[in-house]
């Protein structure tokens, strides 16, 4: 090479390495099998072409660093800043480093395998959304492969479109049909073997999210009041898109009144990037034929129409209220709010009497409920349950204590029944149907005359039906004796 040669030669070198792309991003994703390069990013033409001394270091899991160069892997390849994978394989997954003077950078790649039912990997897919009509671009391109590329070849869904191409690219309006996945593939040789490079694109078209279903505002009738002979100015005020149209529709033929006039359209522009826009319908010199007919206002789109009434009708014929209906309403409502403040009053002022009148009006003693439940609760704690008949034992007060300790005898048996006929009974209608259920030897009848003493017959009895007692020495009899009292 002689010396005119070597300027063009350093211009050629400084074009292409400031063409070519660097790896900035810290964390890297690449698919098996195909080529790959990590560049340092602060890399200037002068230390491409200068003599710098450029370190790269590995280093997996616990391992310490490893310095890499072409000895270490007939895969890789040292090229200025640059450190290049033929292809790159799963144990190239690690952390990287490059190193030249004062100037590190570092790396952690991921190494992930390659979907062999497919023409790409879907980890290693690009997505981009795209509106009907609006500008598509696909371009197949690789700046650092760029002179080593033999050819390249696009695929949509896997299927050939274009191919034999250096830089093959779509350039349209989107379209719903053109939906897909586009994968470029670059096919180029090295040190005599065929590599391929492939990138992916998620391509999802969408409607054009600039358009909105136009709408009209207000409600979709309205009744206007108006006088004969005078002018109305019918407002329609509608939400849409740039190319939507809003007009009146009225009568028989459209514009055959001349006194009805269609006012320019005004729109304006909203914050949001919509139109709001407005039209008035003026009727002049309003007579009996403009009354009680439809004046429709539309708003039509590609996507439909939306339509909103007005009906002019005369204002006698929408009259207030009459004078008389209304002052009747009115004392009555008077009426009512006074006698509703007197109730209120009384209630307050004599609200103990009401209280007192209640009561004895529907007989009802609050305090019973709570003697109910201490009677359950002192049946519970028992083992037995005596039950003296007697005249004023069987009042109604305490026939809930009957039944109560007759369910936990005859249904839970939880205790026993011990029954004293303590004055002989006639009637027995009065009392319940489980009482018959009792064995003979526990129905106990109090004789006045034989039973008064301790070691009669009935005492004998009643103290064999009690539970068992362990009476201490020393102790008086008579405090383990029962003591029988009429209720």
């Amino acid at each position: 090479m002689n010396c005119r040669e070597l300027p063009l030669t350093l211009w050629v070198l400084i074009f292409v390495s400031t063409a070519e792309s660097c790896t900035s991003r810290p964390h890297i994703t690449v698919v098996e099998g195909e080529p790959f390069y990590l560049k340092y990013c602060s890399c200037s033409p002068a230390h491409e072409i200068e003599t710098t001394t450029k370190c790269w270091y590995k280093s997996s899991g616990s391992q310490e660093r490893v310095e890499l160069n072409p000895r270490s892997s007939s895969r890789i390849a040292l090229h200025g800043c640059a450190l290049e994978f033929w292809p790159v394989e799963l144990n190239d997954t690690g952390s990287y480093s490059f190193q030249m003077e004062n100037y590190t950078q570092k790396w952690k790649l991921n190494v992930i395998r390659r979907n062999k039912h497919s023409c790409f990997t879907e980890r290693q897919v690009t997505s981009k959304t795209v509106e009907v009509k609006k500008f598509l671009q696909i371009t197949c391109e690789n700046s650092y492969y760029q002179t080593l590329v033999n050819s390249t070849s696009l695929y949509k869904n896997c299927k050939k479109l274009l191919e034999n191409n250096k830089n093959p690219m779509i350039k349209k309006n989107a379209e719903l049909e053109d939906q897909g996945y586009y994968s470029c593939v670059h096919f180029l040789h090295h040190n005599g073997k065929l590599f391929n490079i492939t990138k992916t694109f998620n391509i999802t078209i969408v409607e054009d999210r600039s358009n909105i279903v136009p709408v009209l505002l207000g409600p979709k009738l309205n009744h206007v009041a108006v006088e004969l002979g005078k002018d109305v100015r019918l407002n329609c005020s509608a939400l849409l898109n740039e190319d939507d149209v809003v007009y009146w529709m009225f009568g028989e033929e459209n514009g055959s009144d001349p006194n009805i006039h269609e006012e320019k359209e005004i729109r304006i522009m909203t914050s949001e990037g919509k139109w709001h826009a407005s039209k008035v319908l003026r009727i002049e010199n309003i007579g009996e034929n403009n009354l009680n007919v439809l004046y429709n206002c539309t708003v039509a789109s590609t996507g439909g129409t939306d339509t909103k009434s007005f009906i002019l009708v005369r204002k006698a014929d929408m009259a207030d209220i009459p004078g008389h209906v209304f002052t009747k309403g009115m004392i009555i409502a008077v009426l009512i709010l006074v006698a509703v403040v007197c109730l209120v009053t009384v209630c307050v002022i004599y609200r103990v009497d009401l209280v007192l009148f209640y009561r004895h009006l529907m007989r009802r003693d609050e305090t019973l409920t709570a003697v109910v439940d201490e009677i359950h609760s002192l049946i519970e704690k028992s083992r037995r349950l005596i039950i003296v008949l007697s005249k004023s034992y069987m009042s109604n007060e305490v026939r809930y204590e009957l039944e109560s300790g007759l369910h936990e005898a005859l249904v839970e048996r939880k205790i026993k029944v011990i029954l004293i006929e303590f004055t002989p009974v006639t009637d027995f209608t009065f009392l319940p149907q489980s009482l018959k259920l009792l064995k003979s030897h526990r129905v106990l009848k109090w004789k006045a005359d034989k039973s008064l003493s301790y070691n009669s017959r009935f005492w004998k009895n009643l103290l064999y039906l009690m539970p068992a007692k362990t009476v201490k020495p020393g102790r008086d009899k008579s405090e383990v004796l029962p003591v029988l009292s009429e209720s």
